[in-house]
């Protein structure tokens, strides 16, 4: 008896081991949800990650051939493609094909289903401008974070955790090994892929590279890629007639990166898409834009455009990365209330500021002339303007070089940065009303850009671009012509959710040690949002309330209830 009992026990053991390792296998290959059939297409693309260098803030796996998952979900009507990216801290992209008849805003629920049955729930966050793909983005549960490597969800709409089918669940792409969008200019392809050049002025040969276009990777057709810059690569345009199309996708066709040497294709959320032809009659191009990528910035919105259109800015384009602070809502009324051309492009990719102003050298070529590359909380003043009673739309165009001067392709201006003044949360009057102590010192610089005169490879530091040298040159404005008042440091709730994330892709994100002397970072601060005592009287060595007379003095009214700005609400 003594020793039949360890021997017992060791048979116990044994067949719970081997019951947890079969219900484990199964966990991963069958998950039963209903009755309507949810299809996921392979994103075609196999990859290995390598290379030290990559800036990457989550674990890597190899990507094995990405196959079909078939699903039954209940809620959503025939056959869907979609796609899955694991983002940072967590988050995990969805893009649904637009072929798939989806109503995100008719107050349903949408859920994230993951491998182990886990699921979270799925938020809306746009639509994709140019490959017209709904995006919604859930977290992935911790359960399934000790799984490697990290398989996509089904999208649902139901939270319960009923059993179902899955045959060959696919590996889910990361952000930062990925080419994520495309645009066709007339001559060419702008492929836009992270994961490649990591590092800040050391960018590969062009000549390591192709485009590969086609869903199928080994008969896709690949062009010679001319440019390898950042995170943007140009190539030639494919000849369409030697690629191969399924009828299952719709007639989009794919186009990612290829590694010659490895013969290593990045996957590929990218769409090709025929080249953009000025139409005969299109209307004049405006002589000033203005860009930026933004962030929940709705409440600082309205005074930023009312002020720029008012001194020459003609068009605004606003790179959204994913806010929900009902920035699209705020933007209809800006345009509603009056004559003002806003456009907002969705832009959801992490950490892809230099990208996205690559991007719209292209994308607003056609447009605009002149583009301007300020923050919303960075207004340009020039203290000649300080005397006029009314502003007036020639004033940017003052600082820029006459029809004379057509070499000078860029102007900068230098910047201030302002502290939080003693405010402890935004003013209600404004940004230029509010905060009127800065730095004694200037900071950085900010550029008007002329489109035509921005080198082919799209390069830029967020401040500046590229010219193309042989042509054009860079003009620094003195203080006295113009400058930036950059409201940087706020009142502490508005300035902590700089945390989040860095947008440049070439700057660390604050939680992290990377870099602790980067401009970029603020003096007195750690890596977590902790607000420093004194913060209200921080940086704040010289008040300054020129642009302040001069904003009241333009947008301000009286009221019964005193001095009101034109932005207030």
């Amino acid at each position: 008896m003594r020793l039949r009992a360890p021997a017992t026990l060791f048979f116990i053991f044994l067949c719970v081991l081997l019951s947890a390792f079969f219900s484990l296998h199964l966990s991963h290959t069958a998950i039963f949800l209903s009755d309507r059939q949810l299809r996921f297409h392979p994103p075609d693309l196999t990859a290995r990650l390598k290379g030290p260098d990559s800036f990457n803030h989550v674990i890597r796996d190899d990507f094995k051939e990405l196959g079909r998952l078939t699903r039954h979900v209940s809620s959503i009507q025939g056959p869907v493609d979609s796609v899955s990216v694991l983002l940072p801290n967590w988050e995990v992209l969805v893009l649904v094909s637009p072929d798939t008849p989806l109503s995100p805003h008719s107050g349903e629920s949408f859920y994230c289903l993951f491998p182990n049955n886990e699921t979270s729930a799925a938020n809306f966050s746009g639509v994709l401008p140019f490959s017209n793909a709904t995006a919604f983005t859930c977290i992935l549960p911790k359960g399934n974070r000790r799984h490697r490597p990290f398989h996509q969800p089904v999208l649902t709409k139901s939270s319960g955790k009923e059993l179902g089918v899955i045959s060959a669940a696919s590996v889910m792409p990361r952000w930062d090994f990925l080419a994520y969008e495309s645009f066709s200019t007339e001559i060419d392809v702008v492929l836009f892929v992270k994961g490649v050049n990591n590092r800040l002025g050391i960018n590969r040969s062009p000549e390591e590279f192709s485009c590969v276009f086609g869903n199928d990777v080994e008969n896709a057709v690949r062009t010679p890629v001319t440019s390898s810059m950042q995170e943007v690569f140009r190539c030639y345009h494919p000849n369409l007639t030697a690629v191969i199309i399924p009828t299952s996708t719709a007639g989009k066709i794919k186009v990612s990166l290829e590694i010659n040497r490895e013969k290593l294709v990045i996957p590929s959320v990218a769409y090709y898409t025929l080249p953009r032809r000025t139409p005969s009659n299109s209307n004049p191009k405006s002589l000033v834009c203005a860009t930026t990528m933004v962030y929940n910035v709705a409440k600082f919105l309205r005074e930023w455009v009312m002020y720029y259109s008012k001194i020459g800015v003609d068009k605004f384009i606003l790179y959204d990365n994913g806010s929900d602070d009902n920035l699209e809502r705020v933007i209809k009324e800006i345009k509603e209330e009056g004559d003002y051309n806003l456009e907002r492009i969705f832009w959801i990719w992490p950490k892809t500021q230099e990208a996205g102003f690559s991007h719209s050298a292209v994308y607003a070529k056609d447009s605009c002339t002149w583009m301007m590359y300020v923050d919303v909380d960075e207004f340009i003043f020039s203290p000649s303007w300080l005397n006029n009673s009314q502003p007036s739309k020639d004033f940017l165009q003052s600082l820029l070089p006459t029809s004379s001067s057509k070499s000078i392709g860029q102007v900068s201006m230098k910047c201030n940065d302002f502290g939080p003044s003693n405010q402890k949360k935004h003013p209600a009057e404004g940004m230029t009303q509010g905060y009127n102590c800065r730095r004694r010192v200037e900071q950085r610089h900010k550029s008007i850009v002329l489109l035509d005169a921005i080198e082919h490879s799209l390069f830029n530091v967020i401040h500046h671009f590229g010219l193309n040298k042989s042509y054009y040159s860079w003009k620094d404005l003195p203080l006295e012509m113009a400058v930036v008042n950059h409201y940087k440091y706020q009142a502490w709730p508005e300035f902590m959710t700089k945390f989040r994330r860095r947008v440049s892709a070439f700057v660390a994100d604050w939680t992290t040690g990377i870099n602790p002397n980067s401009k970029d970072r603020t003096p007195g601060l750690g890596l977590l949002p902790v607000k420093p005592e004194r913060w209200e009287n921080m940086f704040c060595d010289m008040k300054d309330e020129r642009l302040k007379e001069l904003t009241r003095r333009w947008f301000g009214h009286q009221t019964p209830e005193g001095l009101k700005m034109a932005w207030q609400r």
